[in-house]
């Protein structure tokens, strides 16, 4: 771990605040680049498993890929759910009844367009409602992002758009997009930074015009009744699951199984096959 071995308070406040504010917020630092270039690794091992077998990949649009896949594919994977300001995060937002449901990766390669502004899935009733966040993506790079590499880009304050005009709930019409150029932020993360936002925070993947590809680890983690486990089918072997912290086990919606089995990939964005701008 990098400089979070503790968090202060005061700063788990601030994470939440700017979840709430901007619908974003990051920790630079919380891993080392070496942790970085090993989850890397794993992502891209990963990744051409899911190419060479059908259904193992979501395309995003040209040459950009989402693969889901399971925590015993990921060495880091402990390290990730139990560091302090991930666990932090997640109780200040979501509860201290919070489950990890999601454990992925987005890949936009050489190539990868421009994606349609858009949030990962339609708003939960609770947050119409009541405004309050009960679901969190926690983003890790494994590169250190350029602007050649088509950074991630995201309109803040917006997570809490109401979508009565957004297709399939998710990818609102052309004549918003005006509201997100005006607020867009480009994110350029190092190896070792974690960010966390609501995934209902209007985002986009831009242009990718280097010879990289950046991969992007995604975790998500909803608070009870959310229901996102529903888009996801994580397992772990039941070696691995004994030897988890209970404080991992406790929080992982999960199939327990004797042996792993490939991951379909069903966590498709509709829409984003397109890659259209």
């Amino acid at each position: 771990m990098g400089e979070a071995a503790s968090v202060a308070p005061a700063d788990v406040q601030r994470a939440r605040d700017e979840l709430y504010r901007d619908g974003i917020t990051a920790l630079r630092g919380a891993f080392t680049a070496e942790w970085a270039d090993r989850m890397r690794e794993d992502m891209q091992a990963a990744l051409d498993e899911a190419l060479a077998r059908p259904d193992g990949a979501v395309g995003r649009g040209p040459n950009r890929y989402y693969v889901e896949i399971h925590p015993e594919q990921l060495r880091g994977f402990v390290d990730l759910v139990t560091h302090p300001w991930v666990v932090a995060v997640c109780e200040a937002v979501l509860g201290a009844q919070y489950t990890i449901v999601e454990l992925g990766f987005d890949t936009p390669g050489p190539g990868a367009l421009d994606q349609p502004w858009h949030r990962d899935f339609p708003m939960h009733e609770v947050t119409r409602s009541s405004g309050r966040l009960n679901s969190l993506a926690f983003n890790l790079t494994g590169v250190d992002t350029t602007e050649a590499m088509g950074p991630f880009e995201i309109a803040p304050g917006t997570q809490f758009d109401d979508e009565p005009a957004f297709a399939h709930g998710m990818f609102p019409p052309k004549e918003f997009y005006p509201r997100y150029l005006e607020r867009a932020v480009r994110k350029y993360p190092r190896r070792g930074d974690i960010s966390a936002r609501s995934a209902l925070t209007i985002h986009r993947g831009t242009k990718n015009v280097s010879d990289t590809s950046r991969p992007v680890l995604v975790l998500g983690v909803d608070a009870p009744g959310a229901g996102n486990d529903e888009r996801h089918d994580m397992a772990v072997t039941r070696d691995y699951y004994a030897a988890l912290p209970a404080a991992v086990r406790d929080h992982l919606a999960c199939t327990v199984v004797d042996e792993l089995t490939p991951i379909r990939q069903k966590h498709t964005i509709e829409g984003l096959v397109m890659g259209e701008a």
